[in-house]
């Protein structure tokens, strides 16, 4: 049941048409849940716009009605930024069918896709067009670029690329009121006042609703080399990161790091995998150089760098990839860190960031912090070390009470980001605030922070009805 006027929810339908809105319970709960179960909500109604002006128009009845809007991609987050509330007065928009590529500039390096585009299909058309779109991460066969954007998604190219905001050169907005910002220009200079853009990316949807993007394009790297090695610690991989920046020019698309838990993880409960090695080490490392002609420059370049690192004591074994099919096993390790957990029973995890050269004074510290305070837990720390982005998730004991370990959530989430940001870290390196970190943020930014930010959601939602609750 719903608070809402019926009328109100009839100009909603209205609005949007028979196939634009769903209100049966069944049909609206994939809407309604989050992604790791954290999180259950509940909607008078989930609407689902098929073009930029019906979004618009789907925001000014809700603007004159005082009716919450939440905004959702593919809702594959994982901080409940893209659920409802338990409340039942809200109401979800999914942009899912807002799902066209708009345009494709060669000679400018630039695609142009609606905000239901799921990143995928992005990539895919840059491929069609001998162009790269970068975003990489695990969910991308089913996340959308409107929620990429919303939440700055970072991933596994991060290290060469950068985060989703340093991919996008314009944007299509609609604002609290109904009113539709046109900034979809393609421009790599434009120095005439405030980049507005950047006030939604990373807002999670607080701010308003992205509709469209106009995103870079980059040329399809010809040579593309993915290696695996055991280190002999943490601070070895990050010797290892200079290294092989330093031998390749900067060629390092990927530095992803693996402990034996994660690989023992994925080996138990993901089908078709293999270690790559053959004896069991503490630590590894993906590597993943690209770029130029399909030469073999890089192959050459990768055998001199895990040459230089056995030399130096960095690397203690390794394999390159001798196809694409090797190479895909490779990722396959990597990319099932994440589904191989959830068999195992509770994590607590963490999403932080700390500058590359502190990563292995964190994870020594955290580790030893949270054994201590959690006999038996297994830690398992694992992600972008080229980046300094590092998901720290102590697991529970083996046999351990799953609900008494996820019980111990707050005091060791403090104990891990009270170590991040004493270390010149952040707590939210790219999962973003939503529900799951909206009033521990206000532990670690100064009070001004907070207050500049609370002033910008004031002028650009005075009502407060874009995504209530998330993020401030």
């Amino acid at each position: 049941m719903t608070n809402l006027a019926p009328g109100l929810l009839e100009r909603l339908k209205a609005a949007v048409g028979p196939k634009g809105w769903i209100a049966e319970p069944d049909a609206m709960a994939p809407y309604l849940n989050e992604y790791r179960d954290l999180y259950h909500g509940r909607a008078a109604l989930v609407l689902r716009p098929a073009t930029t002006a019906e979004v618009a128009a789907v925001v000014k009845i809700c603007a004159e009605g005082g009716i919450r809007i939440v905004p959702q991609g593919g809702n594959t987050g994982l901080v409940g930024g893209g659920v409802p509330f338990e409340g039942g007065d809200e109401v979800v928009i999914s942009l899912s069918r807002l799902n066209r590529v708009r345009a494709i500039d060669l000679q400018n390096d630039t695609i142009t896709v609606e905000a239901g585009v799921v990143l995928a299909a992005v990539q895919a058309a840059a491929d069609e067009h001998t162009r790269l779109f970068p975003l990489r991460i695990g969910s991308e066969g089913s996340c959308q670029i409107g929620g990429n954007l919303s939440t700055n998604a970072g991933g596994t190219a991060v290290l060469h690329y950068g985060n989703a905001r340093e991919l996008v050169l314009g944007l299509e907005v609609v604002l609290a009121d109904g009113s539709v910002w046109d900034g979809l220009r393609g421009l790599r200079k434009d120095n005439t006042g405030y980049d507005l853009k950047q006030l939604f990316i990373g807002a999670e949807g607080t701010l308003g609703i992205i509709t469209a993007a106009v995103l870079k394009l980059f040329p399809k790297p010809g040579d593309v080399q993915v290696g695996f090695v055991a280190v002999r610690d943490v601070p070895a991989a990050v010797e290892l990161l200079g290294l092989a920046q330093a031998e390749s020019g900067g060629r390092v698309t990927s530095f992803e790091l693996m402990p034996r838990l994660a690989i023992d993880f994925v080996r138990r409960h993901i089908p078709d995998t293999v270690d790559p090695l053959p004896t069991r080490y503490n630590w590894h490392v993906l590597i993943e150089l690209s770029g130029g002609r399909a030469d073999g420059g890089l192959r050459r370049t990768l055998e001199n760098v895990l040459g230089l690192g056995l030399e130096k004591g960095l690397i203690v074994d390794g394999v390159i990839a001798e196809s694409e099919a090797q190479a895909a096993a490779l990722w396959k390790l990597r990319d099932s860190v994440s589904e191989a957990q959830k068999p195992e029973g509770g994590s607590i995890k963490h999403d932080i960031s700390v500058p590359v050269s502190r990563i292995a004074e964190f994870i020594a510290r955290a580790s030893t912090a949270v054994e201590a305070m959690i006999p038996g837990v297994r830690p398992l720390a694992f992600g972008h070390l080229g980046d300094g982005n590092i998901h720290f998730n102590p697991c529970q004991p083996e046999g351990a009470d799953k609900q008494a370990f996820l019980d111990r959530w707050e005091p060791v989430s403090h104990m891990v980001h009270d170590l991040a940001v004493e270390l010149g870290g952040s707590i939210s390196a790219e999962h973003g605030l939503g529900r799951l970190k909206r009033d521990e943020i206000t532990r670690y930014k100064s009070p001004l922070e907070i207050d500049l930010m609370r002033r910008i959601k004031a002028v650009l939602d005075p009502k407060g009805l874009m995504n209530p609750g998330k993020v401030i």
